[in-house]
């Protein structure tokens, strides 16, 4: 029914208040009760009254006293939004106010069973919470009752104006129990029906990271109304506490997962920040190419290699064997360890299994690519003696190059007494006999000895069959000793 109809049937029925029930009318489905809280725009002020529009078609009168502050200076103003609680509902006004005030113990339970917040002033602490003066009689407020946030400390309440529920009045004034935490509570809970009658699972939420907890961190959605977001939905990149991924006060956007209650009815709402920011390996193609050299983080160590990230929430592995060229690594904690900033070159990017295959090694550079002309055949070199075998001593000639002095050189040599008592550590000065870049292989020879091509492969090929290995001679012995039993057997 429209309006103009609505107007002519009252008439004709010979309604005497048309004014009143046309008002009743719009007004329908739009009542307020007292204790509610609601949000108006400040129409007027007039004398020791403030006009607020609350959206309905009767306007809201507050006392002008709520809005002053401590030099009497106004706050608000025509056209500001302010809050405030419904203290009164008639068909004529709407009577609106910051906090109950009056005073006296008939002031207090009216509060009470109205379920209107007062306001107070912190006094002090005392044993198990505070004292507060509110409506000229001093109250107890619980320290568990006092909503302490995170980043306030229990003295810095004290002398603090703050809002109150009230929940006790006993013997007459003597016994009077406040509780801020009530107050906050209800605010959130409110807060909260409005936020979850828009939010939906899968959509796309902004907030400010609030506080910390071991499992995660909690995102502010609205006014006292949290979100939560698991240490492993952080981000992309592997973090063992919240704050190496964000910090308290960070604006971040995350997506919500689910919107739960447990079985105290209380609601849970997870949320994602690494779906928000969209799958890392989507574009790695774009961003990552095989053959190039890149900068990362160690992240964990393995038996077989280390896994290191690249780029946020790309990781790629070293293999154990991708990690010198100048020793053998048997444990990947020998050259590296978790946290370090390490140069890696991309081996392979395979997208769809989403693996990367990095060398550590190789982003070092290739000691053997210029072997050649530093270890021309027929110069003479000076080495260090990393190790003995049966097959003769192997030389350390620069990082990652070693060469190999054969026994039966040393046998044949004329000063074979004197290389035969060289231990670890000692330094040599060696003739080149031959070199074999593709094989990477050096033979050596004292000086003025004649080349013998075929000992040098023969030593060789045992030392590669015994698992001899530079700088190792726990090795080659276990491995002598392995040899020799097979053979026995």
């Amino acid at each position: 029914m429209t309006e103009e109809k609505f107007a002519a049937s009252m008439q004709e029925e010979g309604v005497e208040d048309f004014a009143a029930m046309l008002a009743a009318h719009e007004t329908s489905g739009h009542r307020l009760q007292t204790g509610q809280k609601v949000t108006g725009t400040v129409i007027a002020v007039t004398g020791d009254s403030v006009f607020i529009d609350v959206g309905i078609k009767v306007d809201g009168i507050m006392e002008r006293k709520d809005i002053l502050d401590a030099d009497g200076k106004e706050t608000a103003g025509p056209g500001d939004t302010v809050e405030a609680w419904v203290v009164g509902v008639s068909s004529q006004e709407i009577r609106l106010s910051r906090s109950m005030s009056g005073s006296g113990v008939a002031a207090l339970e009216e509060a009470r069973d109205a379920g209107l917040p007062v306001e107070g002033r912190i006094a002090g602490t005392c044993k198990g919470g505070y004292t507060v003066e509110v409506m000229g009689k001093t109250a107890f407020c619980p320290g568990s009752q006092i909503g302490l946030a995170a980043s306030e400390e229990a003295d810095s309440l004290v002398g603090r104006m703050l809002q109150f529920l009230v929940i006790r009045v006993e013997n007459r004034g003597r016994n009077i129990v406040v509780s801020r935490r009530a107050l906050l509570d209800r605010e959130r809970q409110a807060q909260l029906e409005v936020l979850l009658e828009k939010l939906e699972v899968g959509a796309t939420v902004e907030g400010k990271i609030s506080r910390f907890a071991p499992f995660g961190a909690f995102m502010e959605l609205d006014s006292a109304v949290e979100g939560m977001i698991h240490l492993s939905e952080l981000s992309w990149s592997r973090v063992g506490t919240p704050d190496e991924a964000v910090s308290l006060g960070d604006t971040v956007r995350a997506k919500v997962l689910s919107i739960s209650k447990n079985d105290k009815g209380q609601v849970r709402i997870s949320l994602s920040r690494k779906q928000a920011e969209g799958d890392p390996w989507q574009d790695v193609s774009q961003k990552l190419e095989a053959g190039t050299v890149a900068q990362g983080r160690v992240v964990r160590l393995a038996p077989f290699g280390v896994f290191v990230e690249i780029l946020p929430g790309i990781e790629g592995l070293v293999h154990i064997s991708e990690l010198s060229w100048t020793k053998r690594v048997t444990k990947p904690e020998e050259i590296v360890q978790a946290g370090d900033n390490i140069a890696v070159k991309i081996k392979d990017i395979n997208s769809e299994t989403r693996r990367i295959s990095l060398s550590l090694r190789e982003a070092e550079g290739d000691p053997w690519q210029d072997a050649a002309q530093r270890f021309a055949a027929g110069s003479l070199v000076q080495g260090i003696v990393e190790g003995r075998s049966p097959h003769g001593l192997f030389i350390t000639l620069a990082p990652g190059i070693t060469g190999l002095l054969p026994a039966g050189v040393i046998k044949n040599s004329k000063n074979s007494g004197q290389y035969s008592k060289l231990d670890k550590g000692d330094s040599v000065a060696l003739i080149v006999q031959n070199i074999d870049t593709a094989m990477r292989r050096i033979s050596l020879a004292p000086e003025g000895t004649e080349a013998s091509p075929a000992a040098d492969d023969k030593a060789w090929k045992q030392h590669a069959n015994l698992g001899a290995t530079s700088g190792n001679t726990g090795l080659n012995t276990l491995a002598q000793a392995l040899h020799k039993a097979m053979q026995n057997k």
